[in-house]
């Protein structure tokens, strides 16, 4: 009888693919130009303040967030943590999202238990401290 070798069937001595061929290999990171004129990686911040390091799954996300102008490297996740982690940066972003204040201020909204100011009466000269009345009447 014929054993058929199926695709279950392979030798586990045999490496496989290093990575799945959906999962993209490299990240495109956000640079720019240090003094001394080489690349240097952009660090962004979580909305909570935390420094991060981000990279996107693709030039078209980076732009999306970024703009068109932005220049990236591509850099597989390692590498990019192995890069910020000398500077205390451990959490790697991928394809964040925008999060930006309002462009436009909003008109402020009274709270009901807001306290409206009060304006003094009119003093008289300086200093005097007395509160000066026109008499009513003839």
């Amino acid at each position: 009888m014929m054993d058929i070798l199926t695709v279950d069937d392979a030798d586990p001595a045999e490496p496989g693919p290093a990575t799945p061929p959906h999962v993209p290999v490299g990240l495109y990171v956000p640079v720019r130009l240090g003094s001394a004129g080489g690349q240097q990686v952009r660090f962004s911040r979580t909305p909570l303040g935390v420094r991060t390091a981000v990279g996107f799954t693709s030039p078209e996300r980076l732009y999306a967030v970024l703009g068109p102008g932005q220049s990236w490297i591509r850099l597989a996740e390692p590498a990019l943590r192995s890069l910020a982690a000398p500077l205390g940066v451990t959490t790697v972003t991928v394809d964040p999202q925008l999060a930006a204040p309002a462009a436009v201020p909003r008109t402020p909204v009274e709270h009901p238990c807001a306290r409206r100011l009060v304006r003094p009466a009119v003093r008289g000269p300086a200093g005097a401290g007395v509160v000066r009345r026109v008499p009513s009447g003839p």
